[in-house]
């Protein structure tokens, strides 16, 4: 089977719906098997993983009110015909999973209800009713529940002392937004069923481990849709037989100036790791810019820079008149233009300089500069907030973060979960943008260039934390730069397998 090119994730409303369809062509209860048994699957997995065996463990459910819970109390039942001791603890035992609980109980599983207080739960203890298990399964629960745990669950996650398998998403987590506003829980393993949802990329630190257990769902076109990592690998451009280096795209950059040279070395250095093309660089920062690469082809002034397929303008280049002058000289070309940080803060008090532009534009704020661009924080749904900003700019925006966001007009956004946080550096972001503006001089169409080089660039941050121990360490730019080609080239080597 070939895998696929992209990672589609959706939400409550289009689960449900396809849920909804699923019941008309199957069995009464024959889903929640599917899921029941996935669940219970990857639970026997981990036992074995982590204690060797399956049969003799223990396993304590939290149980919340229905289909998360009934998915939990049914994996329960077929935990317990492989020699599992489980115990459910019922969050709300009047409306707990009628069949559900009947199968637990079958198969010999032990029912404890929860108090319905803190207080009432602090005399009989968490621990004793959690008991001592190798795995604890959250399905208190499922993605029709928004906010936080309330207290009584609260407490006995917190009384938690094992790894915990979420059944769907961690409870807790807003399953569209992955919000966050008061205690949750913290997986160790998320087992969902029939589909990716939003949460699980956007509040993968609170995931864990993502398994995808299929129920047979027909799933329409996906909003939120993640590249794969073969794919980019696949579709980077890397010099032809009949390449040279104009064909491969040339890249303009304009960035730094006398208080951030660093910025302009960081933002060229980008560009030239990203492809084989040429690389031009125009501004204050040429005798810095080339002391590092020597490669590049450096002017003071825009007009002395030469022809280029594309530009990256603002990073470290300051936000007076000059500058602003600089930013407009390149938004009145006809080519695609990469826009950061200082070049983000200019268009904040003069958006007419971007908004009325047919080419390709892309904006990288991070959550501080979304709000200058904006007047608003991107608040709790940042796909929502992501995309607004696109659609009225008309313009492709990324907007980072652990789990980057990338919107253009009329399109699916584009999500990339970095997979940790070793990118969170000064300067990180200079080189993000030379890295897509060097993709956008090569043709790739712009809400690509800016996922695929987020990719890259968590790639070459991961290869920087790791390069001398296996725990990682601490990293600057600098070494996040010096990692991007052999990141591209992981990812290329993933495409050929």
């Amino acid at each position: 089977m070939t895998a696929p090119a992209v990672l589609d994730y959706y939400t409550a409303d289009e689960v449900r719906a396809a849920e909804a369809e699923l019941f008309t062509r199957v069995p009464a209860g024959m889903p929640m098997h599917r899921a029941a048994f996935g669940l219970a699957d990857v639970v026997a997995r981990e036992l074995r993983e982590r204690t060797g065996g399956v049969a003799g463990r223990t396993v304590t459910l939290l149980v919340g009110s229905g289909d998360n819970g009934g998915d939990a109390l049914w994996a329960g039942s077929f935990l317990r015909r492989r020699g599992v001791a489980v115990r459910a603890v019922l969050l709300a035992p009047e409306r707990a999973h009628v069949a559900g609980l009947a199968a637990l109980r079958r198969t010999g599983g032990r029912i404890c209800p929860a108090p319905a207080t803190v207080a009432e739960l602090a005399v009989q203890g968490a621990g004793a009713l959690l008991g001592a298990p190798d795995l604890v399964v959250d399905g208190i629960v499922g993605i029709s529940g928004r906010g936080p745990l309330r207290p009584v669950a609260a407490e006995l996650v917190a009384g938690v002392r094992c790894p915990i398998i979420a059944a769907d998403l961690p409870s807790g987590v807003d399953p569209d937004t992955g919000a966050v506003s008061g205690p949750t829980v913290r997986a160790d393993v998320t087992v969902t069923f029939g589909a990716l949802k939003p949460v699980h990329a956007l509040a993968a630190p609170l995931c864990g481990r993502i398994e995808l257990v299929p129920i047979g769902l027909r799933l329409p076109d996906a909003n939120l849709i993640a590249l794969e990592p073969r794919t980019v690998g696949a579709g980077w451009p890397v010099p032809g037989p009949f390449d040279d280096k104009y064909t491969q795209g040339v890249t303009g950059v304009c960035a730094g100036s006398a208080t951030y040279p660093g910025a302009a070395v960081l933002c060229t250095g980008g560009a030239i790791a990203a492809t084989s093309g040429l690389v031009r660089y125009a501004g204050t920062g040429a005798a810095q810019v080339l002391a590092h690469f020597p490669e590049v082809v450096a002017a003071e002034i825009i007009s002395s820079a030469g022809r280029v397929q594309s530009w990256v303008c603002g990073p470290g280049a300051g936000t007076d008149a000059a500058a602003r002058d600089r930013l407009a000289e390149i938004l009145a070309t006809d080519l695609p233009v990469v826009v950061d940080a200082d070049g983000l803060t200019l268009l904040a008090t003069e958006p007419g300089l971007v908004t009325g532009r047919t080419a390709p534009t892309v904006l990288t704020p991070h959550a501080g500069e979304f709000a200058r661009l904006t007047g608003s924080e991107p608040g709790p749904d940042r796909v929502a907030a992501v995309r607004k900003l696109a659609e009225s700019w008309q313009v492709t925006v990324l907007l980072k973060g652990r789990a980057t966001l990338i919107a253009s007009p009329g399109r699916p956004v584009l999500v990339n979960e970095a997979g940790g946080s070793w990118a969170a550096t000064a300067g990180s972001g200079d080189v993000l943008s030379g890295i897509i503006a060097a993709l956008l001089a090569s043709g790739r169409d712009p809400a690509w260039a800016a996922a695929a080089a987020a990719r890259v660039h968590a790639l070459a941050a991961n290869l920087a934390a790791h390069s001398a121990t296996t725990a990682g360490a601490p990293i600057s730019a600098s070494p996040l730069l010096s990692h991007v080609r052999e990141a591209i080239g992981t990812l290329r080597e993933l495409a050929a397998r």
